[in-house]
């Protein structure tokens, strides 16, 4: 599943179902509060297994970009704990760097 995939692999984000939180949530909303739907009434609802839900917190926007990109990355490269067949690797540089560049051209 690509959404659990994608929390896997987030360390600064928090991995919960929390209401009224200054903290940035993500739930996998399939595996946790829609759990007890069935595969059909999950995708009735348009619920499928790579939705995932985020809450943002007060968090600084650039460790919030780091952590969503590096994370997204990750989960699309290999699977959890294993090695990118390329080396490859998202650094909070980087990333940083990028949301700013979008910041300054938006």
């Amino acid at each position: 599943m690509a959404g659990k995939a994608f929390i896997e692999r987030l360390e600064l984000v928090s991995h919960l179902a929390n209401v009224g939180d200054a903290k940035t949530l993500v739930i996998h909303p399939a595996s946790t509060t829609h759990q007890q739907m069935s595969d059909a009434d999950l995708a009735a609802a348009g619920i499928g297994p790579e939705m995932i839900r985020i809450s943002v917190g007060l968090e600084s926007i650039d460790d919030l970009v780091w952590d969503l990109d590096r994370a997204l990355h990750a989960s699309q490269a290999t699977p959890a704990g294993a090695a990118s067949p390329n080396g490859a690797a998202v650094t909070r540089a980087a990333a940083v760097g990028d949301a700013a560049t979008r910041g300054a051209t938006s």
